[in-house]
C-alpha cells in the first residue's frame, strides 16, 4: 500500500468502510509527514495536531458504528486562511489585520465539517490575497515542494504547496484572478475554479470563487459534491443544482468530436516561455489524437482590459489601506503599499473607466470562446519563479503581467481548471488550463479527467529532504 499521506480521498473512504484503516491512524501519519515538510514549506497556519486528532477520533467512532456523517468523514483536509473558521482569527495574510476570532464557518468550511472532514490546519496566503506568491507580512515565506527556491504561487499559496507535499488529499482555496489555478499549475496539482456562484462563499464579490485543490481529478469531483451544496449567505450563488459529479470520468472518449480552442497568446502580459508553449502544444496533440478538433484561437485580452482591472483593484486596496490606522498600515508589505498608493491620483472618470474593464473582459472572453466547447491554454506563461519575489516582474506598477490567461474566466464567470501537463528541464511543473462554458463545471472535470488519462503516469511527488 502507498504511504498513508499519499492515499486519495476515495481510497481512504473505502479503507475506513472496510476497517482496514482508521481516521486516527491516517491523521497521525499525515501529521507526522507534515512535521517533516513544514519547516521547509511554511504552508500551514493554525496547525493544531490535538484538534485534528480529536476530529479523527470522533470520525473513527462514527465509522465503527457504521454511521459516517458524510462523504468526507475522516478524510484529512486543509482550508485557505481567508475562509473563516469558527473561533479562529483571519489575518488575510497581512500583519495589518486585527486578530479577531471569526463567529462562524464560511460556507466552504461549513460544508467540509458537515461532511466529516478532519481539518488539519488553515493554509497560508500573501497580504490580502493580492499576490501570486507566498510572500506575506504575517506568515513565513511559503515555498514550492518541487524546488524550495521557487514560489508555490498564490494567493492560495499554502494550499498548492500542501497538496503537492501530501498534507492529506483535500485542500480548498479561493480565486479572483487565478489564485487557485496559478498555484495548481506551479505545484503540479489539479484545481477547478468553478462557475461563479457554484460554490457558495462569504463574502461574495465579482470574480471570486472557492474551489478544490487536489492531486487528481477524482478527489476534486468528490469535493464538488460537498462544496456545491447551497448556502443562503452567498447572495451571488447559483440556484442549487444536483449535478452528477460522480460522472466526472467519461474516459478519453469524452474528447471525441469536441471543438477545442487553443489559446497560446493571451493578447497582453508576459510572453509564453518556450518550454511552456511546447508542453501545451503537446497536450493539444494528445487531445487531437483522442478525436478532438483543436483550432488555434486569436488573442482577445487587451492591454486596456488588464490595466483597467489592475487599476480598479489598486483603488479598492487604497481605500481599504487608507481606512487603517497609520501603525497598522505600516505593517503591510511595501510592494502592496506601493501598488495601492499608485492609484492615489486617479480621478473619478479614470476609476469608472478602470472598473468598466471587468465587464469588457467578460464580454471579450464569452465572445472569444463562444464557438468552442472548451478552451485550452497555459495556466501561466512561465513556471514558478523565485520564492522571495511578490510577482514575476517584481514591479508594483506592472504586477499582473502573468495572469492574462487566468483572469478572463473569473470575469466571464466560466469554469476553468489547471492540470499538470509536463515539466521543465529543471523539473518544475507546467499547468494546462481547461476552460468551459458557464455552468459546465462537470464538463470541465470530464475533459480534465480525459487529459489525465492521456498524459500518462506522472513524476513521483516531491519528498522532504
Amino acid at each position: 500500500m502507498s504511504a498513508l499521506h499519499e492515499l486519495s480521498a476515495q481510497e481512504l473512504s473505502s479503507a475506513y468502510r472496510s476497517r482496514t484503516l482508521s481516521p486516527v491512524e491516517v491523521t497521525r501519519a499525515v501529521l507526522a509527514h507534515m512535521e517533516r515538510w513544514e519547516p521547509l514549506l511554511h504552508a500551514s497556519y493554525l496547525l493544531r495536531p490535538e484538534l485534528a486528532l480529536a476530529q479523527a477520533k470522533a470520525s473513527e467512532a462514527r465509522w465503527l458504528r457504521g454511521a459516517p456523517c458524510g462523504l468526507l468523514d475522516g478524510v484529512p483536509a486543509t482550508i485557505k486562511e481567508n475562509i473563516t473558521t469558527t473561533g479562529d482569527p483571519t489575518p488575510l495574510g497581512t500583519a495589518a489585520t486585527e486578530l479577531i476570532a471569526a463567529s462562524a464557518d464560511a460556507p466552504p468550511a461549513a460544508r467540509l465539517r458537515e461532511a466529516g472532514a478532519v481539518i488539519l490546519c488553515k493554509t497560508t496566503m500573501p497580504d490580502y490575497g493580492m499576490l501570486s506568491s507566498g510572500l506575506s507580512s504575517f506568515h513565513a515565506l511559503a515555498r514550492n515542494p518541487w524546488d524550495l527556491s521557487k514560489t508555490p504561487g498564490g494567493s492560495s499559496a499554502g494550499g498548492g504547496a500542501a497538496a503537492a507535499a501530501g498534507y492529506g488529499p483535500l485542500h480548498i482555496g479561493t480565486d479572483i484572478g487565478g489564485s487557485l489555478r496559478l498555484p495548481a499549475g506551479w505545484c503540479g496539482i489539479y484545481s477547478l475554479k468553478p462557475s461563479l456562484g457554484r460554490v457558495p462563499i462569504d463574502p461574495p464579490y465579482t470574480g471570486r470563487a472557492a474551489g478544490p485543490m487536489t492531486r487528481n481529478v477524482a478527489d476534486a469531483a468528490l469535493m464538488m459534491q460537498v462544496l456545491s451544496l447551497p448556502d443562503g449567505r452567498d447572495s451571488m450563488s447559483l440556484p442549487y443544482q444536483a449535478i452528477e459529479w460522480t460522472r466526472f470520468d467519461q474516459g478519453t472518449g469524452k474528447l471525441r468530436g469536441l471543438k477545442i480552442g487553443l489559446l497560446l497568446d493571451a493578447g497582453c502580459g508576459l510572453a509564453v516561455q518556450p518550454e511552456v508553449r511546447a508542453a501545451i502544444e503537446n497536450a493539444a496533440r494528445l487531445m487531437e489524437q483522442a478525436g478532438a478538433m483543436v483550432q488555434p484561437m486569436l488573442p482577445f485580452l487587451t492591454r486596456a482590459m488588464l490595466d483597467g482591472m489592475d487599476h480598479a483593484w489598486r483603488m479598492r486596496s487604497l481605500v481599504d489601506l487608507n481606512a487603517l490606522p497609520a501603525e497598522r498600515r505600516a505593517k503591510v508589505l511595501p510592494f502592496i503599499q506601493a501598488w495601492a498608493d499608485s492609484a492615489a491620483d486617479m480621478t473619478g472618470p479614470q476609476v469608472f473607466a478602470a472598473f468598466s474593464q471587468f465587464h469588457a473582459t467578460r464580454l471579450a472572453a464569452v465572445r472569444a470562446s463562444a464557438d468552442y466547447d472548451y478552451v485550452i491554454s497555459p495556466t501561466a506563461p512561465m513556471p514558478a519563479f523565485e520564492a522571495e519575489l511578490p510577482s514575476p516582474t517584481n514591479d508594483p506598477l506592472h504586477p499582473l503581467e502573468h495572469i492574462a490567461f487566468t483572469v478572463p474566466w473569473n470575469m466571464s464567470e466560466q469554469p476553468a481548471a489547471s492540470i499538470c501537463c509536463g515539466f521543465t528541464a529543471g523539473g518544475l511543473p507546467i499547468g494546462l488550463q481547461i476552460a468551459g462554458k458557464r455552468f459546465d463545471d462537470l464538463g470541465v472535470l470530464q475533459v480534465s479527467r480525459a487529459f489525465e488519462l492521456l498524459r500518462g503516469p506522472q513524476r513521483p511527488w516531491p519528498t522532504p529532504s
